[in-house]
């Protein structure tokens, strides 16, 4: 059905109903309701291209997911234990707000012309992105086209290095504070052997992380061995057999401080298939503090990251942005907090 069928059944003309869809004030209200009716009665649907056309908003929002690098993981997103509660609380967050949030996944390169798709398209009035490898040119180019966007996890010199024009707000959170924390934790229980199953490089987080767990053993006077540097990639199966293969080399580290939660959760399985007892032989952190870090045996000593503020953040910036049209960037950190489980063990 369309708009006219509705002008038609109700008697009135077809601007008419298109006032009565966009809530416009002039019109009697005894109209109103008889087109309310004809709608209501004939569940009409309002074209949303319409709109956009009129000028008016989407009220929705775009949440782009980047996972380029698992490409043989066909659930990535789904049951990944940091995208899915950060999907939710950006829908609960926007939906609060009574906004929309179409959400998109980037699996390839090629998809990255789904943001800017979205945009020309006018299905969407602002962008959330949010993952590890993300395309700063494609978000460059969105934003100057004067669209707002709220990206996680990236890099502020690289923003505003890249982006001179476009309102924008980077979110982070304080991963440098929470490595330092961790190594001045497993410090004071006596570790001098740390040993790291880091991140990729080509990412934030991966790069901060690192950087800070190696800038702490050195302020507490430890040494960084090679054959205790792990390369996790963020991905399980490669932390698995990382792991597997330090195992496999001879001595272990008394402590290994995992990038993410994941990772960690992936050693532990290792090590506890090898029979390697857990915190009596080696100590194992994480970071992230996901679902499953309270819920393994051990459970996991790990860095919280305030995954529903920073969704909320996200949601509130771009909402505050659409309804601003100056220039704007602005770089948020929010705070980790060190969450103390049971698998590290002080040790002399």
């Amino acid at each position: 059905m369309k708009s006219e069928d509705i002008a038609r059944l109700a008697g009135v003309s077809r601007s008419t109903v298109s006032r009565v869809i966009n809530n416009y004030q002039n019109v009697p209200e005894e109209t109103r309701k008889r087109v309310m009716k004809v709608i209501e009665e004939y569940q009409f649907h309002p074209n949303n291209s319409a709109r956009v056309l009129a000028g008016k908003k989407t009220d929705t929002i775009g949440l782009f997911i980047v996972s380029i690098a698992e490409r043989d993981n066909i659930n990535r997103i789904y049951r990944n234990n940091y995208f899915s509660p950060f999907v939710d609380a950006v829908i609960d967050s926007a939906n609060a707000n009574g906004i929309y949030v179409l959400v998109n996944s980037i699996y390839t390169i090629k998809d990255y012309e789904k943001i800017k798709r979205a945009f020309i398209e006018r299905r969407i009035d602002a962008g959330i992105i949010v993952g590890t490898e993300k395309e700063i040119d494609v978000i460059a180019d969105v934003v100057s086209m004067g669209y707002p966007f709220s990206i996680i996890d990236y890099s502020p010199e690289e923003v505003v290095h890249r982006i001179k024009k476009g309102r924008v707000a980077v979110i982070n959170s304080t991963d440098d504070e929470g490595i330092h924390r961790m190594i001045e934790y497993l410090a004071g229980l006596g570790h001098r052997d740390i040993g790291i199953l880091s991140g990729r490089m080509n990412t934030y987080s991966g790069r901060v992380r690192y950087e800070a767990y190696q800038k702490a053993l050195k302020e507490y006077g430890l040494i960084s061995k090679k054959e205790w540097v792990l390369k996790g990639e963020f991905i399980k199966k490669t932390a698995a057999q990382e792991v597997l293969k330090m195992i496999n080399h001879g001595k272990l580290p008394t402590a290994l401080l995992c990038c993410n939660d994941d990772m960690a959760l992936s050693a532990i399985e290792v090590l506890q298939n090898e029979k390697i007892n857990i915190p009596e032989e080696i100590s194992i952190t994480g970071f992230d503090d996901i679902m499953p870090a309270s819920l393994v045996k051990p459970a996991l000593t790990t860095v919280r990251v305030p995954l529903y503020s920073m969704a909320q953040k996200a949601v509130d910036e771009v909402l505050k942005m659409i309804g601003d049209t100056s220039d704007s960037l602005n770089i948020f950190n929010l705070e980790t907090e060190l969450v103390i489980r049971d698998s590290c063990k002080k040790i002399n």
